[in-house]
């Protein structure tokens, strides 16, 4: 008879997700798995197959929690247009804080894997259409409100803004001054079409 597990899957998915995201799917072993988890490989395997599914596992985790974030933070109560100058802003902080460079999960994966591993590729491209719907969306309300241009092309803007925020995440990683991060960022939003 198997065994019960004594242990909660998510608490593991997530020591698992920050030692994916510290140090890539390439640089992680099951021993460091194992290690930040508490679980023995047998454990691990057991329940989540092998480091393949396990970090698939992570990274949904981490698009996940991520997604929600930006469609919390651009499509709340209040005028658009404030939220997204300072979603903008929240995001430039947050790569300027990041003094370990860790960066994006999201982006680290699919940098390390997207091009040799096709789960890895639909998740990254599933959630840059779910960041950039998230961009439109709020764009389109601030020119429904009348704070933007109508006439702009709300999905040409949602595609600068991404671009402009992933952008950022580079820099950071690079070691830009927060001057550069954050000058960068007031740009980008000083080319919006205001009415």
């Amino acid at each position: 008879m198997a065994r019960p597990r004594h242990f909660d899957e998510e608490e593991v998915v997530h020591a698992a997700r920050d030692q994916f995201w510290s140090v890539g799917y390439n640089g992680t072993s099951m021993d460091d798995l194992s290690a930040v988890t508490g679980l023995g490989r047998g454990s691990l395997y057991g329940a989540f197959g092998d480091k393949r599914t396990l970090f698939l596992r992570a990274l949904d985790s981490y698009n996940s929690d991520a997604l929600e974030a930006w469609r919390t933070a651009l499509g709340g109560p209040g005028p658009a247009l404030p939220r997204l100058e300072r979603h903008v802003r929240d995001v430039a902080e947050a790569i300027t804080r990041d003094v370990e460079r860790r960066g994006c999960m999201m982006a680290k994966s699919a940098a390390e894997l997207a091009s040799v591993d096709e789960g890895v590729a639909e998740r990254t491209a599933a959630v840059v259409r779910g960041l950039h719907s998230a961009l439109r969306d709020c764009i389109a309300r601030a020119q429904a409100e009348g704070s933007l241009d109508a006439d702009a092309a709300a999905d040409s803007l949602a595609g600068l803004l991404l671009a402009v925020l992933r952008g950022l995440e580079a820099l950071g990683k690079a070691g830009a001054t927060t001057e550069v991060v954050n000058g960068a960022a007031e740009q980008a939003l000083a080319l919006l079409p205001r009415r």
